[in-house]
């Protein structure tokens, strides 16, 4: 059985993923396995969208370079 995952009024895509997911870089599996929403950026609450298998030995450690901070 698919996990699933009810939005809460202003989930997006990446938060989302990090935070069901672990990490952003599932954000594209989470998109491609919920396409019937892909017109959102900024979610409603009380959308339920599947959450894809992932493997978590994989999660990069690092962040992209977008979400680094410096300083």
């Amino acid at each position: 059985m698919s996990k699933t995952y009810t939005t809460k009024q202003g989930d997006m895509w990446d938060s989302i993923a990090y935070m069901q997911l672990g990490d952003t870089s599932h954000t594209d599996k989470l998109m491609n396995l919920n396409n019937a929403y892909l017109s959102y950026y900024i979610f409603p609450s009380g959308i339920t969208i599947i959450l894809p298998e992932v493997d978590q030995d994989k999660i990069p450690e690092t962040l992209p370079p977008w979400k680094q901070v410096s300083g």
